[in-house]
């Protein structure tokens, strides 16, 4: 846009058109691209939690403000798919440098009341979220839009800035993803720092309960390729004092396992504060993954829980995954969860919710078969050749009695790498939480 052209539109914030930012919206490869299930899941279930009829994902370069994803607007063709810049509510987000804009009554309010869609665009009401590049510059919005001037709610704004984060992560995993995959010199260290990126830094505090957890890949000697695995794991505030625990293990390893591992843990975060039971939200998620048609199919065990006066309570369902383990105070072990059909295959899954309850000193443990199949490097001369199953990850648990979830979690690693000596055949993810035996009143 020419610098007379800019002075038509003045008032417009010169974050606009920052080169930098200009780059990074060319960069993500989504302007004038067609609709993808992806976008328009998330900008649906944006509009359906929020009731606002309205959800767009834009991107927005100088000029115009692209819709890559347009619910509740009837415009199937690309050119469609767009209005000029200065006609657009995204350049308020722009303007903000990463900050939200919610507007609750266009119409009166003082920053819009003179805004040129107010009317055409029949706004009555406005949130958007700004979607972030790697370097922190806006690219556009997630947003929603009522016809009816309202107040938006903390719940509606909270699953809008869950929402938008994960758009935000698609578009850059996808970017990450796609230079992994032209890159002609790919390392191990690439693929770790990816890896690393589908999990939590560091498991969030949980009042009164400790919590641990751990993940190794597996062991890439003499492999060429970068093989992302497709382990994962999560653990989120979901609603009040509730909780949710996520984990699961993508089929295969690889850039693809890596984007459904990627979708997965944000599909189950957007859609955990709706209060979901365990067993519906894993059915949503493999409603989503056929939808988006998943190159990969998945395992996966979901928990939601919260603390009591006498410890936790929850309840968990198992989607083709390994049941958790429950290891009591006195050393007793049990299995935990109902069997139930692995995600992004079959159009319907039958899981099954199954209640738990922990006591101080007891402990719950997830894990994936990593921790059920560790064995001796084939060849590897005076190895024990027998493979570290169920059995051995039960017995192993009954012993740390007394121990926090860390100690836990790090004996069962070292049994683990004992039998294997070094070489894991595959990822391995832990998660355990522990009631502690004293527990402050």
């Amino acid at each position: 846009m020419t610098t007379q052209a800019r002075e038509q539109v003045a008032g417009l914030p010169r974050q606009v058109w920052d080169r930098a930012r200009l780059a990074a919206v060319n960069a993500t490869g989504l302007l004038d691209t067609g609709p993808e299930q992806v976008f328009e899941d998330l900008s649906g279930l944006a509009a359906r939690v929020t009731g606002s009829g309205r959800a767009f994902v834009t991107l927005v370069d100088g000029e115009r403000s692209f819709w890559k994803a347009c619910i509740g607007v009837d415009a199937p063709a690309i050119a469609d798919r767009q209005n000029p810049v200065q006609e657009s509510f995204c350049y308020f987000l722009i303007g903000l440098d990463g900050e939200p804009f919610v507007v609750e009554d266009a119409a009166t309010d003082p920053r819009t009341r003179d805004h040129p869609s107010v009317g055409p665009m029949n706004i009555g009401a406005w949130a958007g979220y700004p979607l972030l590049a790697p370097g922190g510059e806006v690219l556009g919005s997630f947003c929603v839009i009522d016809d009816q001037p309202r107040t938006w709610s903390p719940a509606d704004l909270t699953t809008l800035e869950t929402l938008a984060r994960s758009v935000g992560a698609e578009i850059r995993l996808r970017q990450s993803l796609a230079a992994a995959e032209t890159a002609h010199s790919r390392s191990a260290d690439l693929a770790h720092s990816l890896q690393q990126g589908l999990l939590p830094p560091t498991p969030p505090s949980v009042p009164g309960v400790e919590v641990a957890a751990s993940f190794f890949p597996a062991s890439r000697a003499g492999r060429s390729d970068i093989e992302v695995g497709g382990d994962f794991y999560d653990l989120f505030r979901t609603r009040g004092t509730a909780w949710g625990i996520a984990l699961g293990d993508v089929c295969g390893k690889g850039v693809k396992a890596a984007q459904v591992s990627s979708m997965a843990r944000y599909t189950i975060r957007a859609m955990a504060g709706e209060n979901h039971t365990p067993a519906d939200l894993l059915a949503h998620l493999n409603t989503a993954m056929l939808r988006q048609n998943a190159p990969r199919f998945l395992t996966a065990v979901y928990a939601r829980f919260r603390t009591t006066p006498a410890g936790v309570a929850g309840t968990l369902a198992l989607a083709g995954h390994p049941p958790a383990l429950i290891r009591r105070a006195d050393g007793t072990v049990r299995e935990v969860g109902a069997a139930g059909r692995l995600l992004g295959v079959f159009d319907t899954c039958d899981l099954t919710d199954v209640r738990f309850r922990l006591g101080p000193g007891d402990l719950l443990l997830f894990y994936t078969d990593g921790a059920t199949e560790a064995r001796a490097r084939p060849g590897a001369p005076g190895r024990n050749r027998n493979v570290f199953d169920d059995t051995d990850l039960a017995h192993t648990l009954s012993t740390t009695v007394g121990r926090s979830a860390q100690e836990t979690i790090d004996h069962i690693n070292d049994a683990l790498a004992a039998r294997h000596g070094g070489w894991a055949s595959d990822d391995t993810a832990l998660l355990a939480l522990r009631v502690p035996t004293h527990r402050p009143i």
